[in-house]
């Protein structure tokens, strides 16, 4: 029996616990409330939800929808609460985050190899961490400056964020290429930028829906976060109804072959990933309320019927470089026995969270029985997420939900109706073709 030490109550500890718990290992559980709490945090439970009580979309034609599947088969304590605890909210999962967080908190405060210590812990050189045989930090995206300085001085300065300054993510098949076209800055030949171009009076239309649309405020400790280097879209707009034009949307370098002429101003749309199926709105972070997102952006020609695979977001959120500081079972290299989990590795949203910690509780379970656990194939919601975690990306690395742009491309053309489904169809065979290879059961 090894014992491990895992610091945050949240999705992602909560999970870690439960897998570790449950194959037979003890488990200390910090969780520093009620004595302290994040800017965030109301209540007492564990697994709170701060934001939302939704858990997105269900069925195998969503990406979210997948990795809820992967994660019941693989025993998450997350979904479990989730599906007992579980409100209407048509096509989508939700919750009663009250009997959700009761759930998780009675089950782990009942297991006989789950100590749950409410203290708060400040350093990965902490004595209540030494003797463990490993440790999980699942601080979360609001980790205390104590805490997240410990972490700075193990990984480097440079290699930890504070702030996600985040575009949207769009997928290729709802580009309207009569509108688009390739190519970049001074280099028409080059296929790395999709551009929409805008007449006058679309840009016009456009930067008056961003200065009006409805933006979510933010919370005290956020508001330090709009500094000059990723100012929303929406506060470039302010600054003058030129402004946009003469920054990210500036023409300069392009000719429309549509009609030979320098556009009025262009949004570009970069690739994000090596198979060209999901591309960035280079320069669109954003404040915008998420229907607002969809609404205003859509009026970007090109972009009349975009599929959001991300949406844009600005926010306090502290995390690691993942490809750069942890390996590939999310242990810090620079101190081994320290594992990451939750967002603070450089995953988004709740159940992309728990996934993480789901993953390094059974991970580092079988590494105390002597058994190896690969990871599950890209092609997977899991395996994407991970991926997600491990590449090195062209760009600065920032956080990502999971969807279908970190999974490879498919194989075969298809109907765009028919894509979600064969990327579903795909990912559940390679699932079970995996779980019958690795036999958790062992």
């Amino acid at each position: 029996m090894a014992k491990v030490s895992i610091v945050g109550g949240g999705l992602a500890g909560c999970d870690a616990a439960w897998q570790l718990a449950r194959a037979g290992h003890e488990v200390i559980l910090f969780e520093m409330k009620p004595d302290k709490r994040s800017e965030a945090h109301t209540e007492d439970g564990l697994a709170e939800l701060v934001c939302s009580n939704s858990f997105r979309a269900t069925g195998p034609a969503a990406a979210i929808g997948l990795l809820k599947e992967e994660m019941r088969a693989l025993g998450s304590l997350v979904m479990e609460a989730a599906y007992a605890t579980q409100v209407p909210a048509g096509g989508a999962l939700a919750v009663d985050r009250t009997l959700f967080s009761e759930y998780i908190t009675a089950k782990l405060e009942s297991h006989p190899r789950v100590t749950v210590i409410r203290k708060e812990i400040t350093s990965l050189d902490a004595g209540e961490l030494a003797g463990n045989d490993a440790v999980v930090i699942a601080a979360g995206p609001l980790a205390s400056q104590e805490l997240t300085e410990s972490i700075m001085a193990a990984v480097g300065d440079e290699r930890l964020y504070f702030y996600d300054a985040i575009a949207p993510i769009i997928s290729r098949d709802s580009v309207n290429f009569d509108k688009a076209f390739w190519g970049s800055r001074w280099k028409p030949e080059d296929d790395d930028y999709l551009n929409c171009p805008m007449s006058e009076e679309e840009y016009k239309a456009f930067v008056a829906a961003l200065l009006e649309g409805e933006k979510v405020k933010p919370r005290d400790f956020e508001k330090e976060v709009h500094f000059e280097a990723c100012l929303p879209v929406e506060a470039m707009a302010e600054r003058g109804e030129m402004t946009l034009a003469f920054g990210p949307l500036k023409p300069v370098g392009f000719v429309d072959p549509k009609t030979g002429e320098r556009p009025f101003a262009i949004v570009q749309l970069r690739t994000e990933n090596k198979d060209k199926t999901a591309f960035n709105l280079v320069g669109f972070q954003t404040k915008l309320k998420y229907p607002e997102q969809k609404r205003i952006f859509r009026m970007i020609p090109g972009l009349e019927n975009a599929e959001f695979l991300r949406l844009g977001s600005i926010h306090r959120n502290t995390y690691v470089n993942a490809p750069e500081v942890l390996d590939e079972s999310l242990q810090l290299r620079a101190r081994p026995g320290f594992y990451l989990a939750g967002q603070i590795t450089g995953v988004e949203g709740y159940l992309e969270s728990a996934a993480c910690g789901l993953w390094v509780g059974l991970s580092l379970a079988r590494r105390f029985d002597d058994l190896s656990l690969k990871n599950p194939p890209r092609e997977t919601a899991l395996g994407a997420l991970l991926g997600h975690l491990a590449d090195k990306p062209d760009k600065a690395f920032q956080p990502s939900n999971v969807n279908f742009g970190l999974m490879p491309g498919l194989e075969k053309k298809m109907k765009k109706k028919f894509r979600k489904e064969a990327y579903g169809q795909r990912a559940q065979e390679a699932f079970r073709v995996w779980l019958e290879q690795v036999d958790l059961t062992n």
